[in-house]
């Protein structure tokens, strides 16, 4: 709250004080410019980060209650032990459901590596058992030595060695979303600060001119940081609009469509780069100050 009072104080301004700062220029336009490029940038940070959270999520509940069974057994005890392992499967606690893939779903899950026109009759495919889990879950121990007796070639598959890579992976991304939008408030910061500096010692003459008729620090101060603050405020806006307007455009996510397709806002969650400006005029701020008072400093 200490902050924010701060920061209200000296962007209500002061009559005058504001004559300090140049309206037009470099300065400005360099402020306006980084902010909006930053604030464009920054939504697609978020945007990455809310959408690999969403994928994360997404793998973990689909593939957290299934499983898959595979028979691994001679041609003539294949039939048997499949029927054999889906009896067990009927009478173990924790499965919803279990099915025999037929020979068009098998032949669909090799066809990305061996092609459309895979030959079953040149090629013995494994039988293959989709399970669905209740809520509960299955004890796996308890299955597979049942299964162990009744069905020696069928092998339990929860995806756990594959399921959790993949979970991992997406969470990385999101660490990465969120380790780009610190960066990118660091940049706006060191940039805005950049320019706070040019500015001050552009107007040097003008400082010492209002010094000698006794104007203190925080009255020029005041103006450099409510002229910055307003400035970066402007262009992350029109950044953060731009910004959204392009994630809109992007295509949604469908059923065969991939991660990119789902890069983007959803819900509640476009509310979240409004707070983009806010975040930028903060930054800005706290940059602004810390620049003028220490070029004050410099030029006593």
């Amino acid at each position: 709250m200490r902050v924010f009072g701060k920061a209200g104080h000296l962007l209500a301004g002061t009559s005058g004080a504001d004559r300090v700062v140049p309206p037009t220029g470099f300065t400005a336009r360099l402020t306006v410019f980084t902010a909006a490029a930053m604030a464009f940038l920054a939504v697609f940070a978020l945007a990455l980060s809310l959408a690999t959270d969403r994928l994360a999520t997404r793998w973990s509940e689909a593939l957290a209650r299934t499983a898959t069974i595979r028979i691994s057994a001679p041609p003539e005890q294949a039939a048997t032990q499949l029927a054999n392992a889906l009896a067990v499967l009927e009478t173990t606690p924790g499965i919803a459901s279990s099915r025999a893939l037929d020979d068009t779903e098998r032949t669909a899950l090799l066809e990305p590596w061996f092609g459309p026109d895979l030959p079953l009759d040149a090629l013995r495919i494994p039988e293959m058992i989709e399970i669905v889990e209740t809520a509960e879950g299955v004890d796996v121990a308890g299955l597979r030595a049942r299964l162990a007796g009744e069905a020696p070639g069928a092998v339990y598959d929860d995806h756990t060695r594959w399921r959790a890579p993949l979970v991992r992976a997406a969470e990385r991304l999101r660490l990465l979303g969120l380790l780009s939008l610190a960066l990118i408030s660091a940049a706006t910061a060191a940039m805005i600060t950049l320019a706070a500096q040019a500015a001050l010692a552009a107007n040097d003459r003008v400082i010492a001119a209002l010094r000698l008729i006794g104007a203190l620090d925080t009255f020029i101060a005041r103006a450099f940081v409510r002229r910055f603050t307003l400035r970066a405020l402007s262009g992350a806006a029109l950044g953060t609009g731009l910004g959204m307007i392009a994630v809109a455009l992007l295509p949604s996510a469908g059923e065969a469509g991939g991660f990119l397709t789902g890069l983007g806002f959803s819900g509640a969650n476009w509310l979240l780069p409004l707070t983009i400006p806010l975040i930028a005029s903060l930054v800005a701020f706290a940059a602004t100050r810390y620049a003028a008072f220490r070029q004050l400093r410099k030029t006593t």
